[in-house]
Protein backbone atom coordinates (compact mmCIF):
# COMPACT_ATOMS: atom_id res chain seq x y z
CA UNK A 1 0.00 0.00 0.00
CA UNK A 2 1.66 3.26 -0.66
CA UNK A 3 1.81 5.65 1.71
CA UNK A 4 -0.20 8.50 2.02
CA UNK A 5 1.05 11.85 0.55
CA UNK A 6 0.86 15.16 2.99
CA UNK A 7 -1.37 17.80 3.21
CA UNK A 8 -1.55 21.44 3.77
CA UNK A 9 -3.40 23.45 6.43
CA UNK A 10 -5.03 27.00 6.01
CA UNK A 11 -4.72 29.66 8.65
CA UNK A 12 -8.64 29.57 8.46
CA UNK A 13 -8.86 26.55 9.97
CA UNK A 14 -6.79 27.18 12.68
CA UNK A 15 -8.71 30.09 13.01
CA UNK A 16 -12.11 28.51 12.61
CA UNK A 17 -11.37 25.59 15.26
CA UNK A 18 -12.07 27.97 18.08
CA UNK A 19 -15.29 29.25 16.43
CA UNK A 20 -18.01 30.19 19.01
CA UNK A 21 -20.43 31.24 16.51
CA UNK A 22 -20.15 28.19 13.81
CA UNK A 23 -20.18 24.88 15.18
CA UNK A 24 -19.89 23.31 11.90
CA UNK A 25 -17.11 24.64 10.91
CA UNK A 26 -15.35 24.24 14.20
CA UNK A 27 -15.87 20.76 14.49
CA UNK A 28 -14.22 20.02 10.63
CA UNK A 29 -11.51 22.34 11.42
CA UNK A 30 -10.63 20.72 15.31
CA UNK A 31 -11.50 17.35 13.32
CA UNK A 32 -8.59 18.14 10.31
CA UNK A 33 -6.41 19.39 12.69
CA UNK A 34 -6.37 16.34 14.80
CA UNK A 35 -6.07 13.98 11.86
CA UNK A 36 -2.93 16.27 10.78
CA UNK A 37 -1.01 15.62 14.09
CA UNK A 38 -2.40 12.56 14.98
CA UNK A 39 -0.84 10.89 11.42
CA UNK A 40 2.09 13.07 11.30
CA UNK A 41 0.49 14.09 7.59
CA UNK A 42 -0.92 17.55 8.04
CA UNK A 43 1.66 20.59 7.15
CA UNK A 44 1.87 24.33 7.75
CA UNK A 45 4.25 27.02 7.16
CA UNK A 46 5.65 29.33 9.52
CA UNK A 47 3.45 31.82 7.39
CA UNK A 48 0.44 29.83 8.89
CA UNK A 49 1.85 30.32 12.33
CA UNK A 50 2.06 34.22 12.11
CA UNK A 51 -1.35 34.35 10.51
CA UNK A 52 -3.02 32.35 13.87
CA UNK A 53 -1.21 33.96 16.24
CA UNK A 54 -1.72 37.52 14.92
CA UNK A 55 -5.85 36.91 15.06
CA UNK A 56 -5.72 34.91 17.95
CA UNK A 57 -4.42 37.47 20.14
CA UNK A 58 -5.61 40.45 18.82
CA UNK A 59 -9.08 39.93 16.79
CA UNK A 60 -10.51 36.77 18.62
CA UNK A 61 -13.90 37.60 20.41
CA UNK A 62 -11.67 36.60 23.38
CA UNK A 63 -8.23 37.09 22.41
CA UNK A 64 -5.94 34.40 23.79
CA UNK A 65 -3.37 35.31 26.38
CA UNK A 66 0.39 34.94 25.25
CA UNK A 67 0.85 32.23 27.64
CA UNK A 68 -2.54 30.51 26.26
CA UNK A 69 -0.69 31.21 22.45
CA UNK A 70 2.34 29.49 23.91
CA UNK A 71 0.58 26.44 24.61
CA UNK A 72 -0.96 25.85 21.06
CA UNK A 73 1.55 27.19 19.53
CA UNK A 74 4.25 23.98 21.65
CA UNK A 75 0.75 21.88 21.10
CA UNK A 76 -0.57 21.79 17.64
CA UNK A 77 1.25 24.78 15.42
CA UNK A 78 5.14 23.48 16.02
CA UNK A 79 4.93 19.84 15.41
CA UNK A 80 3.06 21.04 11.97
CA UNK A 81 4.88 23.64 10.96
CA UNK A 82 7.94 22.49 8.76
CA UNK A 83 7.91 25.07 5.76
CA UNK A 84 9.86 27.90 6.27
CA UNK A 85 10.96 31.08 4.09
CA UNK A 86 13.27 31.04 1.63
CA UNK A 87 14.23 33.07 -1.38
CA UNK A 88 13.05 29.92 -3.54
CA UNK A 89 9.50 29.67 -1.97
CA UNK A 90 9.23 33.49 -2.27
CA UNK A 91 10.06 32.48 -6.10
CA UNK A 92 7.74 30.03 -6.59
CA UNK A 93 4.99 32.29 -4.86
CA UNK A 94 5.70 35.16 -7.58
CA UNK A 95 5.23 32.30 -10.00
CA UNK A 96 2.44 30.95 -8.98
CA UNK A 97 0.95 34.62 -8.55
CA UNK A 98 1.71 35.34 -12.03
CA UNK A 99 0.61 31.74 -13.62
CA UNK A 100 -3.17 31.91 -11.19
CA UNK A 101 -3.44 35.54 -10.80
CA UNK A 102 -3.56 34.85 -6.63
CA UNK A 103 -2.72 37.44 -4.11
CA UNK A 104 0.83 37.43 -3.05
CA UNK A 105 -0.26 35.62 0.48
CA UNK A 106 -2.47 33.02 -1.00
CA UNK A 107 0.46 32.20 -3.53
CA UNK A 108 2.80 32.02 -0.93
CA UNK A 109 0.51 29.40 0.79
CA UNK A 110 0.18 27.47 -2.68
CA UNK A 111 3.63 27.59 -3.02
CA UNK A 112 4.59 26.11 0.55
CA UNK A 113 2.31 23.42 -0.12
CA UNK A 114 3.97 22.85 -3.34
CA UNK A 115 6.92 22.19 -1.25
CA UNK A 116 5.94 19.96 0.82
CA UNK A 117 4.35 17.87 -1.81
CA UNK A 118 0.99 17.79 -0.31
CA UNK A 119 -1.55 16.71 -2.48
CA UNK A 120 -4.70 18.73 -0.81
CA UNK A 121 -5.02 22.42 0.69
CA UNK A 122 -7.29 22.96 2.91
CA UNK A 123 -8.49 26.32 2.51
CA UNK A 124 -11.77 28.36 2.01
CA UNK A 125 -9.98 31.13 0.34
CA UNK A 126 -9.45 29.88 -3.09
CA UNK A 127 -11.26 28.21 -5.96
CA UNK A 128 -12.71 24.66 -4.38
CA UNK A 129 -11.49 21.54 -7.00
CA UNK A 130 -9.12 24.04 -8.70
CA UNK A 131 -5.79 21.79 -9.43
CA UNK A 132 -2.10 23.80 -9.64
CA UNK A 133 0.25 20.92 -10.71
CA UNK A 134 -0.32 17.98 -8.45
CA UNK A 135 -2.46 19.99 -5.78
CA UNK A 136 -6.23 20.02 -5.51
CA UNK A 137 -7.63 23.07 -3.58
CA UNK A 138 -10.31 21.61 -0.99
CA UNK A 139 -12.43 23.78 0.91
CA UNK A 140 -13.45 21.59 3.67
CA UNK A 141 -16.85 23.19 4.70
CA UNK A 142 -18.47 22.13 1.61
Amino acid sequence: MPAKRPFFLDTNLFVYSFSTTDPGKRDRSRTLIAEAIETGQGIISSQVVQEFLNVASRKFKTPLKPADCRRYLEAVLNPLCRVYPSIELYKEALAVMERWGFGFYDSLIVSAALASRCRILYTEDLSDSQEIRDLKIVNPFR
